[in-house]
């Protein structure tokens, strides 16, 4: 496992990102945040620096979707930070309706973010790391990616289907290269955000024991992880092989 000590998160502003960042500001580690709520990542700046002044925090507005932005922003907090060794693609949308009933803008909403936007953060991120030739490129995609989702999740498991295979595809490429930048895909399940507000399940995990192993994951650098283990370890393949009207009491 690398050290690494300089991390960029988009998403920051609430969630998963924001845990992120706190845990590892507590870390002593340096961050770049991004997010489309400029207002919270100042205020969450402020926060971190207050509880851990030896560290520094850098933060900007950015709307994943757009290509151009991202290539900008990620190049900008590359050079004010000296380089960043991680790059967290959390950025991610959880809207969405069945198919066909006159919502379609939330379906559409939820590719371009969760699909162009992860390409375009995974592009930008791979031309500054391999400008140096090391890094760790972490995709956070979901335990809904692992079998086709009914209703208001169809779409959102679709989106999150293509980041797994994108970091999948992408760590073979480097692996069979012998590169030094590492790739993780994180699959999460379900962990108690607004994300998941609307979601019942006895599988809900509560959000600071989901964000501890969210890190501890991400810091260990696996190829291809479900957080947490319990009981998503065990749970994860069987989605993929049960017959549909078994697997769907899981999700």
């Amino acid at each position: 496992m690398t050290d690494r000590n300089t991390i960029l998160i988009t998403g920051a502003s609430a969630g998963l990102g924001e845990g992120m960042a706190r845990r590892w500001a507590a870390q002593g580690k340096d961050l770049a945040l991004c997010a489309r709520r400029l207002e919270r990542l100042q205020e969450l700046r402020a926060e971190l620096l207050a509880a851990n002044p030896s560290i520094t925090v850098a933060v900007r507005e950015l709307d994943v979707a757009d290509g151009d932005a991202v290539e900008r922003v990620f190049g900008e907090l590359d050079a004010e930070l000296g380089g960043i060794d991680r790059f967290v693609l959390n950025a991610g949308l959880g809207k969405g309706a069945s198919i066909g009933t006159g919502k379609a803008h939330a379906n559409r909403e939820t590719a371009m973010v969760n699909v162009v936007g992860t390409l375009n953060q995974a592009e930008a991120a791979m031309e500054l790391m391999h400008s140096r030739g090391e890094g760790h490129l972490v995709f956070i995609s979901s335990v809904s990616s692992l079998r086709g989702m009914p209703k208001a999740q169809n779409t959102y498991g679709a989106t999150k289907a293509f980041v797994s295979s994108l970091a999948q595809g992408l760590h073979a490429e480097l692996d069979s290269s012998g590169s030094r930048i590492k790739v993780t895909d994180i699959l999460p399940g379900y962990i108690r955000t607004d994300i998941n507000r609307s979601v019942k399940t006895s599988l809900m995990t509560e959000f600071d024991e989901g964000v501890d192993a969210l890190v501890k994951t991400i810091d260990a650098e696996p190829t291809r992880a479900l957080v947490p283990a319990k009981p998503w370890k065990a749970i994860g393949p069987l989605l993929t092989l049960l017959p549909e009207k078994v697997s769907r009491r899981f999700v």
